[in-house]
Order: structure tokens, then C-alpha cells, then sequence
């Protein structure tokens, strides 16, 4: 009984891990397609995830996530009790860069973005609250593992020079710097990223996206001395 229930879960979670950035709404062919399962099942499943919130059926048939799925998220990133401090500094780095800023926090291997702002321009690195995006990729992603303790050469070269650059690493349209986020005691709070198209992100703006970060995070090493 214990191993069906489990399975059950199993399955509905993978009915809402289907949804990734762009696919607000899914329809039930599409959730078959991308989970494996069987339609009935997907049916059965999303009714339990509807009365629950997590999951909306629109007018049309197809799936949306629910408010559930926010109000957890909201609940996730309050525990980290970092908005007040990172999203001044979001706001100064894309004044500073013209370009997206992020912060990131790892969970188990992989990142989350935490808190971002997005660049003000029209075509821009566009990213969402609550991504998961890989931790072995992307400057972000490799800071975060260079000061968890990764003994890899990048991850030592990283340390070394306490930044990360990525041209192309992830995505290969993408640049990236990123800083460690460490607390006055020296821990590992997460990384802030400045992202930007590859066509953009000359030496200068390297240089200028840089200076902003590490500004950035020595006036977060201060505010952050949560014990």
C-alpha cells in the first residue's frame, strides 16, 4: 500500500514538473507525450491536483499551474530571508549593466533562481523566478559549486579569482559573469549573475558588470549576518 501511494505521487509530480519556462498551459495530449503516461491516469491525477491548487483546467481543456504551486514558492524564498537585502542590488546591478540580474541558490545539483530582474531592454536575457537551471553550467552554476567545496580545476581557477565568466556555456547566445554571496561569517548565502546576450558582453561590458557585482556582494556581505 505504502509503495502504490508513493507511486502516485510520483506521477503527479511528474505531471507538474512537465510544465517548464514558455509552457503556461498544456493540453492533455501534450502532458501524455512528455510524462508517458496514460491519459486516464493523467485525468484521474489532475483532479486530486486541481482541488488542491496546484494545477487549473482552462475552458479549453488544457492544464495551467495553480495558485498552490505560488504560494509555496513564495514560502520557499521567505525561508531563505534574503529579499529586503538581494533586490536593492538587483535593481542597482541592471541600472549599472543595462542587463539581467540573479540571484541563485543551489539545491542539491541544481540552481534555483531565487530573485531576479529582468534587463530593460527589448531583446534581452529573459529569465523567471523559480528556474531551475543545471549547476555544472553557466557562471552562476559554477560559482555556486566553486565555493561549496567543487575541487575541479574551473572550480579551483574560480576561487582563485572569486568570479565566474561563461560565454555560450549553457546557452550558446548567453554571457554571464557571476560573485559568490557570502555573509559576514564567510558562508555561502548563493551567487549573483548578470546575463546578457553574447553579441553585447564585450571586454567593457565584462569589465562594467564585474565592478557591479563585486560591489554588490561586499555591501550583501554585511546585511547578511543571519546566524
Amino acid at each position: 500500500m505504502t509503495e502504490q501511494k508513493v507511486e502516485a505521487v510520483e506521477r503527479a509530480l511528474l505531471i507538474l514538473e512537465a510544465f517548464q519556462e514558455g509552457e503556461e498551459e498544456l493540453p492533455l495530449s501534450t502532458l501524455a507525450l512528455k510524462t508517458g503516461l496514460y491519459k486516464s491516469t493523467i485525468l484521474r491525477l489532475c483532479a486530486s491536483l486541481e482541488r488542491f491548487g496546484y494545477l487549473r483546467r482552462g475552458e479549453n481543456g488544457s492544464f495551467r499551474l495553480g495558485p498552490t504551486l505560488w504560494r509555496l514558492g513564495s514560502l520557499y524564498r521567505r525561508s531563505f530571508d534574503l529579499g529586503e537585502q538581494i533586490r536593492p542590488e538587483l535593481r542597482r546591478l541592471v541600472e549599472a549593466t543595462q542587463e539581467t540580474a540573479s540571484f541563485y541558490v543551489r539545491e542539491g545539483e541544481e540552481r534555483i533562481c531565487l530573485y531576479r530582474l529582468n534587463s530593460p531592454r527589448a531583446v534581452r536575457h529573459h529569465l523567471d523566478e523559480g528556474a531551475r537551471l543545471p549547476l555544472h553550467s553557466g557562471a552562476a552554476g559554477r560559482v555556486l559549486l566553486a565555493f561549496d567545496g567543487a575541487q575541479d580545476e574551473i572550480s579551483q581557477t574560480i576561487r582563485g579569482q572569486g568570479f565566474g565568466i561563461t560565454r555560450g556555456d549553457r546557452d550558446p547566445e548567453i554571457a554571464a559573469a557571476a560573485v559568490p554571496v557570502l555573509d559576514n561569517r564567510g558562508r555561502l548565502r548563493g551567487a549573483l549573475s548578470v546575463s546578457a546576450l553574447l553579441n553585447r558582453f564585450d571586454s567593457a561590458a565584462e569589465k562594467r558588470a564585474l565592478d557591479a557585482l563585486q560591489e554588490s556582494a561586499e555591501r550583501l556581505r554585511g546585511a547578511l549576518s543571519r546566524d
